[in-house]
């Protein structure tokens, strides 16, 4: 049976009594179908990020207040301290706001067993725009966009999201287009070119580490490709074989630490590429002594933002992925679900939750898509040869900044167009590029949820498997172990519970997918 039809089937069983969806206390309250009121408020809390920090006087709240019809109360949290505060809120459930809006969607689920949020297949009956737009899909999009905000149980709790897919989470392979053709270098597709390329480039910038990676594992995972089709150094799903692996346990593994042992040798890259610095890796990005890296797509224009304040030629661009060897791809790993997500929090109060779903439902009709995504034209955007075109300031800030746009907690579904436009020139030049070279897959373990039996198997064991191949692989590239220990090290991580967790991941994907 089709997934969507399922989907719905469930969801029009809801109603036996709200009661059934939660399990700690009785739900109090009138709840009603009719339409919300400014005599409605809706308490929402949200993390504030640093890049584009929360500002009430922001458009875009002026039109979800107009759009859906009732008085928004916002509470906005630091991101850095979401991730602290969130939990001790949930620990007192009779302060929770009716909505939060969350960062990603794996932080959410641990309030699902306790009956803390409420699942959206079961406010159906109050969800008529939500229900439509999940009728639209097609199976695939049910994949991309729903099947990915499941839960342990198959319900969806985490507002799905559409129309940052071509810009959010994307990473690709960056490069100093300036400083190559300066030189007259070519730019490498295998990695055996990578390391002499960056030879060339130490040779001519002596103080340069000129693959600059940085954030531990995260672009090695992200960049795994180039070494076997979805590989990363944790848990990764193979669509091809349609089975679960541990990188970091396999022969892949350790041809990558002989490549990053032979860069870190030679000072072509950092050695604490583990553990560096913001500030000290942005440093060796803008002063010529960082060149190549795998990274967000983004980044090319935070940087050359940055480093066109100094030098006017700094030309930072994207390029096709290198291969690394035999069997490897010239993909990047797809990071792009969006991650960012909305739920409905359990007040026991019939009314509040009633009309938190009313709220969250306003987001998917298609006219709160277009005035979330652009706003209103003469006021957000105006048209341009036929285009919209947002207006900004006299400093050109950006539209997420200037009017809260794709921010937190201001959308569900968003015109791709006006995503898009919220980036620059330089990274449409490339963007379809990048995009080519996703794999059409996304890295499930981004958003796959586990249930109680399999979270047990995860708690018992993750942790110390992650740090121990975090600590061994680490020695290994910095010669402080010998490569030759490396079967030690894996037979060591199957003592320490690694095919326990692996059948862990299985079954959790199995209940989902």
């Amino acid at each position: 049976m089709n997934k969507k039809i399922i989907a719905l089937i469930l969801a029009g069983a809801m109603m036996l009594t709200l009661c059934a969806c939660t399990q700690q206390g009785t739900i109090s309250g009138n709840a009603t179908f009719e339409p919300l009121t400014r005599e409605d408020v809706i308490q929402i809390n949200i993390p504030s990020h640093a890049s584009w920090p929360y500002q009430e006087n922001w458009k875009v709240w002026e039109y979800i207040e107009e759009g859906c019809g009732a008085t928004l109360e916002i509470t906005a949290i630091p991101s850095s301290d979401a991730k602290s505060k969130y939990p001790l809120m949930f620990a007192s459930p009779e302060t929770l706001p009716d909505v939060m809006a969350f960062s990603t969607k794996l932080r959410c689920d641990q309030y699902n067993e306790g009956g803390a949020i409420i699942a959206l297949d079961d406010m159906a009956e109050y969800m008529p725009n939500y229900n439509a737009w999940l009728d639209s899909l097609s199976d695939e999009e049910y994949a991309q966009y729903v099947t990915v905000r499941k839960a342990y149980d198959g319900k969806v709790y985490y507002t799905p999201a559409m129309g940052k897919e071509s810009s959010s989470g994307v990473r690709a392979w960056l490069y100093r287009k300036d400083i190559f053709e300066k030189h007259g270098l070519k730019v490498p597709t295998t990695f055996d070119e990578l390391y002499e390329v960056c030879k060339e480039l130490k040779s001519i910038y002596p103080d340069s580490y000129p693959f600059c990676l940085r954030s531990a594992f995260n672009h090695i995972d992200s960049s795994g490709p180039s070494w076997k089709p979805y590989w990363s150094t944790g848990f990764y799903y193979d669509h091809n074989e349609g089975k679960w692996h541990y990188g970091a346990s396999e022969d892949v593994m350790l041809e990558v630490i002989t490549f990053l042992k032979k860069m870190v040798d030679e000072k072509l890259m950092p050695s604490d590429f583990m553990t560096i610095n913001e500030s000290t890796w942005q440093e060796l990005m803008t002063t010529d002594r960082g060149f190549i890296m795998p990274e967000y797509q983004t980044r090319i224009d935070f940087f050359n933002s940055i480093g066109r304040t100094q030098n006017p030629d700094y030309d930072l661009e994207a390029m096709v992925p290198p291969i690394a060897r035999e069997g490897g791809v010239a993909k990047m790993n797809r990071y792009t679900i969006d991650p960012n997500g909305m739920l409905i929090c359990n007040t026991k109060d019939e009314k509040r939750i009633a009309n938190a779903a009313k709220f969250l439902d306003w987001f998917y009709a298609d006219e709160a898509c277009e005035l979330v995504s652009w706003g209103r034209e003469g006021e957000t955007f105006e048209i341009v040869d036929g285009k919209k075109q947002f207006i900004t300031d006299e400093k050109g800030t950006q539209p997420n900044s200037l009017y809260g746009f794709a921010t937190y907690g201001t959308y569900t579904l968003l015109d791709e167009e006006a995503t898009l436009a919220l980036e620059s020139d330089e990274i449409a030049e490339t963007r379809d590029m990048v995009l080519s070279h996703l794999h059409d897959e996304p890295m499930i373990n981004t958003w796959l949820a586990h249930a109680p039996e399999q979270k047990q198997v995860i708690s018992e064991y993750a942790t110390a498997v992650s740090t121990y191949t975090q600590e061994a692989i680490t020695k290994m590239i910095l010669g402080q172990t010998p490569l030759s220990e490396f079967d030690e090290y894996v037979a060591s991580l199957d003592e320490m519970g690694l095919p326990e967790l692996l059948e862990a991941y299985e079954t959790s994907y199995n209940n989902v997918k």
